[in-house]
């Protein structure tokens, strides 16, 4: 599902054990672009809706506490183990309208018209089969609801430029990875609205705009947190020489601690939200 990479790259235990690890600061960093598509979704009570892939359980949990009690939201992953950790997440918050199932988007386990809503926040750059997917969840929304979808925008924006960025300018030769480059497949305003109008969906409102994308911690431990979960970067990282690791790890320092205020790393994440109706 998740681009050229196979399933057992996201399902690995590394992956999960880094999402549980970094879970708080993470979702803590994330919080502006959940509210973000939480707020594009248009949620009222008593709606049906569908969140994939869910990951360790946003926006759902935040869709579900929304709905305040009513409704039923389901999260959706191809993997497990993080939806194990939305689970715990959403036990904790003692949320009773909100399901994890393992179900992969380009075969839906559900009926026709199940799903008021559907939304994805991250996770349609991903899909391995953009059309398939796109025409499953058209085909589980119901006539009158919508699917709201956020993706990165251009990779050329601080969060990825001191990182990634600065490895690729001690490292001319590195190329990024293709399975990262698809990330960014969205980036050129109007690409995510013409595959939702192949996928069948109209009125469509596309638009990039800018959320609050900062780590409460240390440069450390973001850098740390940065290499653990970029999941499509590893082989870049993999790549780069023992002669040169040491000082690309202090030229990034050096970026991330020139926006760290003592308390947190600060960025601004460039993102496309797009909504549209069946």
């Amino acid at each position: 599902m998740m681009g050229s990479m196979s399933n057992s790259d996201w399902n690995s235990f590394a992956r999960t054990n880094a999402s549980q690890r970094w879970r708080k600061p993470s979702a803590a960093m994330g919080r502006a672009m959940t509210e973000a598509i939480v707020a594009d979704a248009q949620i009222v009570p008593h709606l049906r809706v569908l969140d994939v892939p869910s990951g360790t359980g946003e926006p759902a949990i935040s869709i579900a506490t929304a709905l305040n009690g009513t409704g039923m939201v389901t999260a959706t992953d191809i993997s497990a183990e993080p939806l194990a950790i939305g689970e715990q997440r959403a036990r904790e918050r003692n949320l009773s309208n909100i399901r994890f199932l393992v179900a992969d988007v380009h075969a839906l386990p559900f009926p026709d018209n199940s799903f008021e809503r559907v939304t994805s926040r991250l996770g349609v750059m991903f899909f391995s089969d953009l059309p398939r997917a796109l025409s499953e969840i058209h085909r589980v929304v119901t006539r009158d609801g919508r699917v709201t979808l956020l993706a990165w925008g251009p990779m050329l924006q601080p969060y990825f430029d001191v990182t990634i960025g600065t490895v690729l300018r001690h490292l001319p030769d590195a190329v990024v990875p293709a399975s990262a480059a698809t990330m960014f497949k969205f980036a050129a305003p109007g690409t995510l609205s013409k595959s939702l109008q192949d996928a069948g969906f109209q009125n469509i409102d596309e638009r990039q705009s800018e959320v609050s994308w900062n780590w409460p911690g240390t440069p450390e431990d973001f850098w740390a947190y940065f290499q653990e979960v970029t999941v499509p970067f590893k082989p870049l990282f993999k790549s780069i020489p023992d002669a040169v690791r040491d000082d690309i790890n202090a030229a990034i320092m050096n970026e991330l601690r020139g926006r760290y205020d003592g308390t947190q790393v600060q960025f601004n994440a460039q993102i496309v939200l797009a909504s549209a109706a069946k």
